[in-house]
């Protein structure tokens, strides 16, 4: 399954991306929807995550957006691993009353830790309460690419692949180790990380290897 990750800030376009998407990640610190938008938006009945990077918000203004979302309908919300564990718990406890799966997500832009460090990052994902851990670092060097796949032994519901062209081909083979989905950039507009695969590309990759 393939999650289109969606910064686009006209309400419509984002109506029609989220249409043809098995399920779509909306970037509430990128797309500016305000309450009436992320109404429309997660009232819509697909399957949706709720993220709000702490990019340009307060904690408080994230939480207010992300507790709208979920109150709305998001299936998912994605919550920061860094982030502090008052502010985790609350949403934690806030989603899983409105029946909304949790993931928390480490990202690491600068390199890809050891397999002992990552293991121990998952653990703690799972040791917060998420449902789903994700675990997303920048490739410098192919072995990265083996370091992140081998997540994929241990036990939980995961999503780990990394970025960067040389990470590419983790985000095309994490379906097939178990991954509860992978991301995809936008068909058309700005990707929201580095090394993301537009859509339809993805999906032309992912049906090619499935005929094989």
């Amino acid at each position: 399954m393939i999650c289109v990750s969606i910064c686009e800030k006209d309400i419509d376009k984002c109506h029609a991306i989220i249409e043809k998407t098995e399920i779509s990640e909306i970037r509430l610190d990128m797309t500016d929807f305000g309450d009436d938008e992320i109404e429309r938006i997660f009232s819509c009945r697909k399957r949706l995550i709720a993220t709000c990077r702490p990019l340009k918000h307060s904690m408080d203004k994230q939480m207010e957006m992300l507790k709208k979302a979920i109150k709305c309908g998001a299936t998912y919300v994605d919550i920061e691993y860094e982030a502090p564990d008052e502010y985790k718990q609350e949403l934690i406890d806030f989603a899983h009353h409105h029946e909304c799966y949790v993931i928390i997500s480490y990202h690491n832009f600068e390199m890809t830790p050891e397999v002992e460090e990552l293991e121990e990052i998952m653990k703690g994902c799972f040791a917060q309460g998420c449902d789903i851990a994700k675990i997303v670092t920048l490739v410098r060097v192919n072995r990265d690419n083996s370091k992140i796949l081998s997540l994929y032994k241990s036990p939980g519901r995961l999503i780990a692949f990394g970025m960067g062209d040389l990470g590419k081909i983790t985000r095309i083979v994490a379906p097939f180790l178990g991954a509860e989905f992978t991301y995809a950039a936008m068909d058309e507009g700005d990707p929201t990380a580095p090394g993301q695969i537009r859509y339809t590309r993805l999906k032309e990759f992912i049906s090619s290897i499935q005929q094989i």
